[in-house]
């Protein structure tokens, strides 16, 4: 447990100023929990009460389209906070599923737990909204790219950018993220080597 408050803590810092005192409190106020390969964190249709820290592992966030077609969103690996957003402050059914693509470990904050914690530690609030402004930009620049770039330029852009995703996933979730089929991914992959 310790080694999970230290991992915390080193990653509170890089954003916010923290007392040892208040990442007790914080700490605290988590929930570790552990999920193996293909467990759901959260289903389509359920509500999301909570963040997610990954300690360890990597997530995906995917919805099934008209066709019955898996859409990868994002993926997610350790020290990064994830959510469905709109589910955890509308409280209304998550319109995406997240699920473990490897065994994984979180330290889960409620939305009560949150609230709580706003008040009790009001510099928390800067913190949230900081990663949130961070992973708006990269979301924003996901949707940039992808309207300007063309199939192959996406595909190069992520295995010399993202390879700590591209040796971890497999190569079909690699294909639904980059928007492409996976028959096509491969004749990219043969012409890359």
């Amino acid at each position: 447990m310790e080694e999970l408050k230290e991992q915390l803590k080193k990653y509170l810092l890089r954003y916010v100023k923290f007392s040892d005192q208040e990442i007790a409190i914080i700490y605290k106020a988590l929930t570790v929990k552990t999920y193996n390969k293909k467990d759901f964190l959260l289903r389509e249709g359920q509500i999301c009460r909570q963040y997610f820290f990954l300690t360890k592992g990597l997530v995906r966030s995917f919805y099934i389209d008209e066709k019955g077609t898996e859409k990868i969103t994002e993926f997610a690996i350790e020290n990064w906070w994830l959510t469905e957003i709109e589910s955890l402050k509308m409280e209304c059914p998550s319109m995406v599923n997240i699920q473990a693509v490897e065994k994984t470990s979180v330290l889960c904050l409620s939305k009560t737990n949150l609230e709580t914690l706003y008040r009790t530690i009001p510099k928390l609030e800067r913190f949230f909204r900081l990663i949130t402004e961070n992973k708006l930009i990269a979301i924003q620049r996901r949707a940039n790219f992808f309207m300007k770039r063309n199939s192959k330029e996406r595909y190069e852009f992520f295995i010399s950018r993202l390879a700590h995703f591209a040796q971890r996933v497999p190569q079909y979730m690699v294909a639904s993220y980059l928007e492409i089929t996976p028959e096509y991914l491969s004749e990219l992959r043969k012409i890359k080597r």
